[in-house]
């Protein structure tokens, strides 16, 4: 009973130190950028040893994508949160595409997922995060919408991909103090253009 108790202090301890290398890393590579912050900082910062932040992570770049990956599950988290299945297709889809914009005006968060992540990470690298969060939100809410007939019949990837893309550079234009609106009714019409007759 000691041993098990002291197994979940000591992985309680190793989580902790990964979550606040984590966050303290956020605010750094938000702050200043990734190529700007320095392991020293991150350290100071989280309040732990140097040798805390190798054993959890290989290097920077390591952490990095700890840190990408965690607000990208995050920003998919919302989206799911926001478009049930209990939603009409349509609805749905539009309902997660709100979400997508609101979660990325998360201070910080385009430079993350937009700007520092593909520089760092690569594209490729990129990609594979997305695969497993927004993009994999996003193509499940595509099918779902061409399964019930509502949506033209098209490629599920290429749609994904293109609409992906779509999206990030709205959130980029409205972090950037473009309006808001302006982008979310023309993506409500660019989506509905996608839509067949018999789905009004």
């Amino acid at each position: 009973m000691q041993e098990t108790k002291e197994r979940r202090t000591n992985r309680d301890r190793t989580e902790a130190t990964r979550r606040d290398l984590i966050a303290a890393a956020r605010k750094l590579f938000t702050e200043k950028s990734y190529a700007e912050t320095s392991t020293p900082e991150i350290v100071a910062a989280a309040g732990v040893t140097r040798g805390a932040l190798y054993h959890h992570f290989a290097d920077k770049q390591a952490l990095f994508q700890a840190v990408v990956e965690q607000e990208a599950a995050e920003v998919a988290a919302e989206i799911e949160s926001a478009s049930p299945a209990s939603l009409p297709p349509r609805e749905a889809l539009l309902a997660g595409s709100e979400a997508y914009l609101q979660a990325m005006r998360t201070p910080g968060r385009t430079r993350l997922l937009l700007l520092d992540g593909p520089a760092v990470l690569g594209r490729a690298g990129m990609d594979e995060i997305d695969a497993r969060h927004g993009n994999r939100t996003l193509r499940e809410g595509l099918v779902a919408t061409m399964d019930s007939g509502a949506m033209k019949a098209l490629p599920a990837d290429a749609l994904t991909g293109l609409l992906a893309a779509m999206f990030d550079r709205a959130a980029l234009a409205i972090d950037a103090g473009a309006p808001a609106g302006d982008y979310r009714l023309t993506l409500i019409a660019l989506v509905d253009g996608l839509m067949t007759a018999r789905s009004g």
